[in-house]
């Protein structure tokens, strides 16, 4: 399995603006096309302009093929405008990364 472990950190006090546009826009077309994450995630503790979502996929193919998708829908091309002209975002990291051998996955 490949994991790819997104964080992304808002300008101070737009998080909650920027996770309402996601949901109303970005979320449906983002979950067509690379189904449910395994985790969209909020800290209770640390950075609290701070998120990550971590999507797992077969291999990097299949990674590659879904994300294809995703991009070339519409939908999810309104919502990075979106996202661009609202300006909550001030970065962004991801990490691909794999199971060890003696942890292999499991679906919750």
């Amino acid at each position: 399995m490949l994991y790819d472990v997104r964080t992304y950190e808002c300008r101070p006090g737009t998080i909650k603006m920027h996770l309402d546009l996601y949901e109303k826009h970005g979320k449906a077309p983002q979950s067509r096309a690379l189904g449910n994450p395994l985790a969209y995630l909020v800290g209770e503790t640390g950075n609290p302009n701070r998120y990550i979502h971590i999507w797992v996929y077969e291999n990097a193919a299949d990674r590659e093929e879904r994300r294809k998708k995703m991009v070339a829908d519409p939908e999810w091309q309104n919502y990075l405008k979106l996202s661009r002209e609202a300006g909550y975002l001030i970065l962004q990291e991801n990490q691909l990364m794999q199971n060890v051998d003696f942890y292999p996955h499991s679906k919750p």
